[in-house]
């Protein structure tokens, strides 16, 4: 049967049905659960993280010693021991001092140091007769950051992380039967119904030299993790944890139907059950934040390029000089003979007065393209030899023309004879001279 809230479903903003919320897989109806002395629930979300938790006094026990922290990313569950007005003292100082002092990042060697703080404050709490003498409880916690997940424990209170499909128990019961099964003397299964399958080998409240049991492993986006007291490990295996925490849509439904198989099994202890399912483990955003890094690296890169591009393109500019035209004459430039998105990258420096008729026209054309130089020294040298070469041109001219002047004189102030003059005298000289 379903529970009220997964049979409404989420309206938008407009009152239009959105989609429903998410149900268990078919064939996996939600149990009900009867509200028992001391239950509580307790469920959240942030942008990585969506968690539910449920405790439960059971069908035997008279009051309930268990205690759960759900104040993301630290998540625990504590199982008291001690009796009445004891137990659940043990566990509210540990949970208490854990929440107090847990690390706000997945380090899993401070999350195990607020074990051990927790251990102290129990201890403490039945010197001041916060509690009873000889109060104690158990310490399973986690603390997830993005993809990391630190964990801390101590008793057998115990961690699952649902990967893939399949439950791995990721703690180690400190119990004596635990350690019974670690000898080979007994299997896991008889270890759930032997009778001392409550002695507990190391918990809070006990040794203030106890230590808790610290590791820190990789999870990943839809992973999803399980903390439990024995009240739920001790009634259904582990291969019926693992088909309810596949089956179950939400956290919600996850611990409301681990409690209630507990409940179905016989209730014989104090049940606890948080489950956190890890929404975002942050690698898409380490992606996106690598890719915007090396964006802008490439960007700054290409930027540094381009301004050693325009400082060099601007010294060079500043260094160069050319002789070109301007106008009818030949001027000195500084700069480069071109244009870049409009703006000239040149300036006139010096006129002259060097007209450009006066050169050679092969020369005027260069000088229209402009003639560099490698300096304003070699410029006015340039400038110079174009006067040089433009005097040089004009004396020439003018030899020219003298030569061609005195050769029109000489033929004027010689006229030519006419041969029938000349053949005469000829004659006459040799008449006389017979």
């Amino acid at each position: 049967m379903r529970l009220p809230w997964q049979m409404l479903s989420r309206t938008n903003s407009v009152g239009q049905d959105a989609e429903p919320a998410p149900v268990n897989s078919p064939g996996h109806d939600d149990p009900r659960i009867t509200e028992g002395a001391g239950a509580q629930v307790s469920r959240g979300a942030n942008t990585q993280l969506s968690w539910a938790a449920r405790t439960d006094v059971g069908l035997v026990r008279g009051h309930n010693e268990d205690s759960f922290l759900a104040q993301a990313p630290t998540f625990a569950v504590s199982d008291g021991m001690g009796g009445h007005a004891a137990g659940e003292v043990a566990s509210a100082i540990a949970v208490a001092t854990i929440s107090e002092h847990a690390p706000v990042h997945a380090d899993d060697l401070l999350l195990g140091a607020s074990v051990e703080m927790a251990n102290a404050a129990v201890i403490n709490g039945a010197e001041t007769g916060q509690g009873k003498p000889g109060m104690g409880c158990t310490a399973s916690v986690v603390s997830i950051e993005q993809n990391k997940m630190a964990v801390a424990h101590v008793g057998d209170s115990r961690v699952y992380l649902l990967h893939n499909g399949a439950l791995v128990r990721l703690t180690h019961d400190h119990s004596y039967v635990e350690e019974l099964v670690d000898a080979g003397e007994i299997t896991a299964d008889e270890a759930r119904v032997h009778p001392s399958r409550s002695v507990i080998t190391r918990a809070l409240g006990s040794d203030p030299d106890m230590y808790a049991d610290h590791f820190t492993i990789d999870v990943s986006a839809g992973d999803r993790v399980l903390l439990c007291s024995d009240g739920l490990s001790s009634m259904i295996e582990d291969s019926q944890i693992e088909a309810i925490a596949v089956s179950s849509a939400t956290p919600q439904a996850a611990v409301d139907n681990l409690v209630a198989a507990a409940l179905q099994e016989g209730g014989h202890d104090n049940v606890t059950v948080v489950v956190v399912d890890v929404t975002d483990d942050g690698v898409i955003e380490q992606h996106r934040r690598r890719y915007l890094l090396r964006f802008f690296t490439v960007g700054l890169i290409i930027m540094g390029i381009c301004a050693a591009l325009f400082v060099a393109a601007t010294l060079f500019v500043r260094n160069s000089w050319y002789v070109g035209a301007n106008g009818d004459t030949v001027a000195i430039y500084h700069g480069v003979n071109a244009s870049l998105l409009g703006h000239d990258l040149y300036a006139l420096s010096e006129t002259t007065t060097v007209q450009l008729d006066d050169l050679p026209d092969a020369l005027q054309s260069s000088l229209r393209d402009g003639v560099v130089v490698s300096s304003e020294a070699e410029a006015h040298a340039t400038i110079e030899s174009y006067r040089d070469q433009i005097q040089t041109d004009k004396v020439h001219a003018q030899q020219v023309a003298d030569k061609s002047t005195a050769g029109t004189e000489t033929s004027q102030e010689k006229p030519a004879v006419p041969k029938s003059e000349s053949e005469g005298e000829d004659d006459e000289a040799d008449e006389g001279g017979e």
